[in-house]
C-alpha cells in the first residue's frame, strides 16, 4: 500500500493536498483503490458548487461496489479531472496522480484547522491496516 508522507488523509480514504496557491487537491487513496477495484464510473462534482467537509460530494463506481467520495474540507469546486470521466481506470494505476477535483477553501482561516483534522501519512496507513 502506497501511502505518500506529502499528502493528508480522511478516514474515508481520501487524501488531499495544499498547492501553493491556496488550493486543495483531492483524490482517494490507493488503498481505497484497490479496495474498490476495478473502477468503471466517476461521478464528480460540478465546477463552482460548494461542498462541506465530511459530507458526499462525488461517486466512484467499480465492478464491485459503488462507493461515495467526501470533502475532506470545505470549499468551492475549481477544478475537476475530467480525463478521468472517460478513463476511470486511471485511478487504479495511479490513484495520487489520478486526482479528482480542486477546492479553493470555503474559508482561508479555517483550512489549518481543517487540514490539521486530517490524518497524517502513518495515522491513514493504521486505520487502512486496521479496514
Amino acid at each position: 500500500m502506497n501511502v505518500p508522507a506529502n499528502l493528508k488523509y480522511a478516514q474515508s480514504h481520501e487524501w488531499a493536498k495544499l498547492e501553493a496557491d491556496g488550493s486543495v487537491t483531492i483524490g482517494i487513496t490507493d488503498h481505497a483503490q484497490e479496495a474498490l477495484g476495478d473502477i468503471v464510473f466517476l461521478e464528480l462534482p460540478d465546477l463552482g458548487s460548494q461542498v462541506e467537509a465530511g459530507k458526499e460530494c462525488a461517486v466512484v463506481e467499480s465492478v464491485k461496489a459503488a462507493s461515495d467520495i467526501y470533502a475532506p474540507i470545505s470549499g468551492v469546486v475549481v477544478a475537476r479531472n475530467d480525463a478521468l470521466l472517460d478513463a476511470p481506470e486511471g485511478v487504479n494505476q495511479d490513484a495520487y496522480a489520478a486526482w479528482l477535483f480542486k477546492l479553493k477553501p470555503a474559508d482561508a482561516a479555517q483550512l489549518d484547522a481543517q487540514l490539521g483534522a486530517l490524518l497524517d501519512a502513518a495515522a491513514y496507513t493504521k486505520v487502512a491496516e486496521d479496514a
